[in-house]
């Protein structure tokens, strides 16, 4: 009976690991979504960039001037990428965060979580978090 309740715990927490962040299948919504907000950047309009930023985003922020500043200093590689990839799409306690992996005019690589909101049938970028690099040894 011991065997059964820890072997029952174990699978819980395992399975709780597991829902805690799940890979999903991409959405090309979404990749369009974050693309066409790097695309803006690229051109210097921080005007249409702007309207990929979610409400709680854009009140924030106040004006796509301030956004534009925000993401030419907090973002430089996303606002001047050399190359983007998109990786992993998962849901993470209840949200959607995209994986995005920019690299830099330098070659330098930087990881990146997009959080993504549906509003009205769009998808709009929540929030950017910058991620440690994953470890990569011989």
């Amino acid at each position: 009976m011991r065997k059964l309740i820890i072997g029952l715990a174990l699978a819980a927490s395992v399975s709780g690991a597991v829902w805690a962040q799940d890979v999903l299948s991409p959405e090309p919504a979404i990749e369009t979504t974050i693309q066409n907000q790097i695309d803006a950047f690229l051109k210097d309009d921080f005007e249409t960039a702007f309207t990929f930023a979610s409400p709680s985003i854009r009140n924030m922020f106040g004006s796509s001037d301030n956004f534009g500043r925000m993401v030419q200093q907090g973002y430089p590689m996303v606002w001047r990428p050399e190359d983007v990839v998109f990786g992993d799409l998962r849901a993470i306690a209840g949200g959607l965060y995209q994986m995005v992996i920019v690299k830099d005019a330098d070659g330098a690589l930087h990881y990146l979580d997009y959080r993504m909101q549906q509003i009205d049938g769009e998808w709009r970028i929540a929030g950017v978090q910058i991620l440690q690099a994953p470890d990569v040894s011989a």
